[in-house]
């Protein structure tokens, strides 16, 4: 595996990987067309790749992509499921199906925790749905618990109290 900054050409791929994050689940929570119908949805990847937009490509050794995490920055009068404050960039986050569960999730945490890092950013938070075995892998590289919207917790991760920025293991 093989880790690259995310660049305008991979709106594509992370129109994909919002659809895999909004369907962890074993039963489908959006079909495409209701992905593509909801405007609070679609913001996380709409105009990407604004200013403040960052995030890191997971490819393999043939140049295919495994997974992302993605972040942005949300205003106050239109925030995202995670959202904290204008200050603190939302992440979005997937791994495609078959490539699960071997350490590549956290590589993506690591690497866009290291990019906010660079970029000056202090915090990142982001929204996980109750029940999403996912959250065990968050709170695994430090994010807490700040907050409930609906069915999910809001998260943060302070990136200079965490392992994520300095630890590639």
């Amino acid at each position: 595996m093989h880790l690259r900054a995310a660049t305008p050409d991979d709106r594509e791929l992370l129109h994909r990987l919002l659809f895999e994050a909004f369907n962890w689940a074993d039963e489908p929570a959006l079909t495409h067309a209701q992905m593509e119908a909801d405007p609070q949805v679609m913001h996380y990847v709409t105009g990407w790749q604004r200013p403040s937009d960052f995030g890191t490509v997971a490819i393999d050794e043939a140049g295919d992509p495994l997974g992302a995490v993605w972040a942005r920055v949300f205003p106050a009068d239109d925030p995202g499921y995670g959202y904290v404050d204008v200050d603190v960039p939302e992440l979005s986050m997937a791994v495609l199906p078959g490539h699960r569960g071997r350490g590549i999730g956290r590589a993506l945490l690591r690497a866009v925790a290291d990019q906010a890092l660079a970029l000056g950013w202090e915090q990142l938070s982001l929204s996980v749905e109750d029940d999403n075995w996912a959250a065990s892998l968050y709170t695994s590289v430090g994010f807490r618990v700040v907050g409930r919207n609906g069915g999910s917790d809001t998260m943060v991760l302070d990136l200079y109290a965490s392992d994520t920025a300095d630890a590639h293991g």
